[in-house]
């Protein structure tokens, strides 16, 4: 018998990847997506843990799902991500009328799940870790967008002192090179123009493949060459992998933009050690002044910790230091959130959280700053610009990204969507662009 079945994603482009491949796979035993969480016969919350307000959110909502779950019995509730790999058996607990759990790596294994609660009337977890798995068992993506994600590896190894993702996606796992390209050019065939390839530590990809050593710059290049896909991004990188053959990669493969997102968490190399993030910051700014060589119009992208233990302001100035000499784009950027089971949760922490809120606000007020003035130096320029759909606001108006990630809306027909087409820059708002095509385009 058919069923509806919703899904609402919490956490990183991983998660809303696994959430696209949750679709395909409920999809593909004959169920169909809802509109609504109340119309639903199957709801399924896809979690995430990195951060503390993410995970009570989720049993904020699953408090909501109780009068949906009275009023009908049989509606069947899901929980799979970061948050159920951590917590298991304790989510079953806590929300009794949860029906079934599962990971990361075992999201292929919900229908199963779904038909043992209902044949044997028992809540069902399995968050185990079976590699890569999952991937041999995905139906074809029926992911038809000018855009779309694509999971290369799973799992973390590099144990950072304040992140859970080694304990809740399990170690690093590569997915084989054929697996990935098979993918793609399914991608490419329904019309994606660009794709997102995905990981915790995405660069750190390695695959040996007819004997013979594939690495993170081999796959962007062979991923470079599939019919149809005119741009290669991937997120999120780590530095301690970021080797000089993926920066060299950067002068052979136009297909890759002049945009990064290389996380750095703080500037003080005392707080880097404490995070075990395995770099110092001299080492992080050769990375950028190396592909600055290659691209000098690189924008860098990244994300920052405020207020980790032990901070100091003599460390937050090395940060502010840091961004300064870097200049980085628009980034990221959070007060540290205590995550239980990672080793920084037991670490002293004597500052005040008023202090960690003003530190987070001057850092954002740089960050800021420095994007609006990349966008602004935009303006006269021609951009090339991936056209993904209708504009949020604006009868007759399309919206698109540029290389460099700016959202730029525009006045033109819909047959540009999906299409990258030369856009001149007329104006920039604090977060998007306005452009007009040229002439040449038509």
């Amino acid at each position: 018998m058919e069923k509806k079945f919703f899904i609402r994603t919490f956490g990183c482009q991983m998660n809303e990847y696994d959430s696209e491949k949750i679709a395909d796979i409920m999809t593909a035993t004959g169920d169909t997506p809802s509109a609504s969480i109340e119309d639903a016969d199957i709801v399924v919350f896809n979690t995430c843990s990195v951060r503390e307000k993410a995970q009570e959110k989720l049993f904020s909502d699953l408090g909501r799902m109780r009068p949906l779950k009275e009023k009908n019995p049989n509606l069947m509730i899901g929980v799979g991500g970061c948050v159920a790999s951590q917590e298991g058996e304790a989510i079953i607990k806590r929300v009794p009328y949860v029906d079934v759990v599962f990971g990361p790596q075992t999201l292929h294994r919900l229908p199963q799940l779904l038909r043992a609660r209902e044949s044997s009337g028992r809540a069902q977890v399995d968050i185990t870790f079976p590699e890569i798995e999952k991937f041999d068992h995905l139906p074809a993506t029926s992911n038809d967008a000018a855009t779309a994600f694509v999971s290369v590896m799973e799992g973390c190894s590099k144990y950072c002192s304040f992140c859970v993702v080694p304990y809740t996606r399990g170690e690093e796992v590569s997915r084989p090179l054929d697996s990935v390209l098979t993918e793609i050019i399914q991608l490419a065939e329904n019309g994606c123009r660009e794709v997102t390839l995905l990981g915790q530590n995405v660069n750190a990809y390695r695959v040996t493949t007819d004997g013979v050593l594939v690495d993170f710059a081999d796959l962007l290049a062979a991923v470079s060459e599939v019919p149809g896909i005119e741009r290669v991004r991937f997120t999120t990188s780590h530095p301690v992998e970021f080797s000089q053959r993926l920066i060299d990669a950067y002068a052979y493969l136009p297909k890759l933009p002049d945009y990064l997102h290389l996380p750095v968490q703080s500037g003080s190399d005392q707080i880097l050690a404490r995070m075990k993030r395995g770099y110092t910051t001299l080492e992080y700014k050769s990375i950028i002044r190396r592909l600055r060589q290659v691209r000098p119009q690189m924008l860098i992208s990244s994300d920052f910790i405020i207020g980790f233990p032990g901070e100091s302001d003599a460390d937050f100035d090395k940060t502010m230091q840091l961004v300064a000499q870097i200049k980085f784009d628009f980034s990221f950027s959070f007060i540290y959130s205590q995550r239980p089971g990672t080793p920084a949760a037991s670490f002293a922490d004597d500052t005040p959280t008023a202090v960690k809120k003003e530190r987070l606000t001057q850092l954002q007020q740089v960050l800021e700053a420095n994007g609006k003035q990349y966008s602004e130096a935009m303006v006269g320029n021609i951009e090339e610009v991936l056209v993904t759909g209708h504009a949020k606001r604006g009868k007759h108006m399309l919206q698109g990204r540029s290389a460099n990630t700016r959202v730029v809306n525009f006045a033109a027909d819909e047959k540009w969507i999906g299409k990258i087409v030369p856009l001149s820059i007329t104006e920039a708002t604090p977060h998007s662009l306005r452009g007009e095509i040229v002439d040449s385009a038509y």
